[in-house]
């Protein structure tokens, strides 16, 4: 038995980190959105196993496939909670990971990737679990699993745990638009950005209430993607990793693209066009290649780039 689970990347159109909690994570208010690009998880039921009952193999040499992969973690604390597969009768699961998600992205790759390792293991089980026990055990995971439990826009307060659908209308004016990402080199460390953020508390936190209104005010209006777009968390990574601004200033300036950072970076993204997830028109056709010229041309082959649509 075998089954094959798509997992997206997502990316961050707003982002709001609005202060530290007592238990030292950070709330926020984020509109987020998965995308057609994204890693695949094959997950096969083994019998006869004599050690661990999850194996993982990945076609990316610098993912770890030890017990600190979140694919692993989720098939452990799926099996805690349903004694799925049982030990005793020798079964486990073997996965196979397709990653096409950079490290150190802010794309939530290692998050989408439990999730899909979740929804696989539950499919090969008979569907023990029900979507309320398996959104209650998602978020044990990480901040932003939840989310993917989602294939549509969504909003996130809280750590991340707490997911509201947008309504409709709000929805329809994000699904469907093209963006095109773009990655350095290096990635950023999500722990780091945050820790700067509450070293330099509160200098670089949006407060609750204006980061609502500012929410409020898009979802009740008419107003493109490109309205929405906002990351408090550029001010500190762009400090430190300046190739991210003077890129991004370049950009607007040259081919007058806006762009933003999602999550806590280090990947950027352009929106294109006017969405609707059609070929496009050769303007938009001419911009991309303009747009990937100049990427490749400042950060040479190394930079990841990658035309996707907003689901």
């Amino acid at each position: 038995m075998s089954v094959t689970i798509f997992s997206p990347a997502k990316i961050n159109l707003f982002l709001a980190i609005t202060g530290r909690r007592a238990d030292g994570f950070h709330n926020l208010v984020s509109v987020v959105a998965p995308l057609d690009f994204g890693d695949e998880l094959k997950a096969t039921v083994s019998e006869g196993k004599t050690g661990n009952r999850f194996r993982l193999e990945c076609d990316a040499p610098e993912i770890p496939c030890d017990d600190s992969n979140l694919v692993l973690r989720a098939a452990t604390t799926f099996a805690e909670a349903t004694g799925w597969p049982d030990a005793a009768g020798r079964a486990g699961v073997d996965f196979v990971l397709k990653k096409r998600i950079p490290l150190g992205a802010g794309l939530g790759g290692g998050s989408s990737n439990a999730v899909a390792a979740l929804r696989a293991m539950n499919v090969l089980s008979g569907n023990l679990l029900t979507a309320k026990k398996l959104a209650e055990i998602v978020v044990t995971l990480g901040s932003d699993c939840a989310l993917f439990l989602h294939d549509a826009p969504v909003t996130m307060r809280g750590r991340g745990e707490r997911i509201e659908a947008l309504p409709g209308a709000a929805a329809k004016r994000i699904r469907g638009q093209k963006v095109l990402l773009f990655k350095p080199s290096f990635g950023i460390s999500t722990p780091w950005a945050y820790g700067r953020m509450a070293a330099e508390a509160p200098a670089h936190y949006l407060a609750a209430p204006e980061a609502e209104r500012r929410l409020s005010r898009w979802i009740a209006g008419h107003d493109s993607v490109s309205r929405l777009l906002f990351n408090n968390m550029e001010e500190v990574a762009f400090r430190k990793f300046v190739a991210l601004p003077v890129m991004l200033k370049k950009l607007q300036t040259e081919l007058g693209v806006v762009a933003r950072m999602s999550g806590s970076g280090s990947t950027c993204f352009a929106l294109i066009g006017g969405g609707g997830g059609d070929a496009g028109s050769d303007a938009e056709t001419t911009l991309v290649t303009q747009m990937k010229h100049l990427l490749r041309q400042s950060w040479g082959d190394a930079v990841f780039v990658q035309e996707a649509i907003l689901i």
